[in-house]
């Protein structure tokens, strides 16, 4: 028979729903892009579902082995150390499924691709843009004149 991984995304978990919720559409999508029949959200802390709450769903939906990837730019002490520790405790209520923590997303040169987006975007938009103007403004919104003062 073979074996049916399932994926837990995992970031830090927030306070505020609008982060916790973009992982899950994080995961929605990476569900969708990568044709993978399992996928969930998990936060380390903070929020729900927990990292053994995800792990105990891909083991309900059929999930053999399941990978856990820190959803981190960088390796720090969350995703070297806590989210390995977590994951085995998660683990541990499942004798027979193996899993496996990934690298943090790291250094990849499509990293680069989307933050050139996210400054073309700004640029484009005269450092206006939605997500500046619908929050406490950015550093450049501060130094350029609004819309509404030009």
């Amino acid at each position: 028979m073979p074996e049916t991984t399932g994926v837990i995304l995992v970031d830090h978990g927030s306070r505020f729903a609008a982060a916790n919720d973009q992982l899950h559409e994080v995961a929605a999508l990476y569900q969708r892009v990568s044709g993978r029949p399992i996928v969930t959200a998990a936060h380390m802390e903070l929020a729900r579902p927990s990292i053994a709450e995800a792990f105990d769903e891909c083991v309900r939906r059929g999930a053999t082995r399941v990978v856990v990837h820190p959803y981190f730019l960088a390796p720090g002490r969350h995703s070297t150390t806590d989210i390995p520790r977590l994951a085995a405790e998660a683990a541990a209520r499942h004798p027979g499924i193996g899993y496996h923590v990934t690298a943090p997303l790291g250094l990849d040169e499509k990293i680069t691709q989307v933050i050139e987006q996210r400054i073309g975007a700004c640029e484009h938009a005269g450092f206006q843009c939605d997500y500046c103007t619908s929050r406490a403004p950015c550093r450049a919104t501060q130094s350029a004149p609004r819309a509404s003062e030009k």
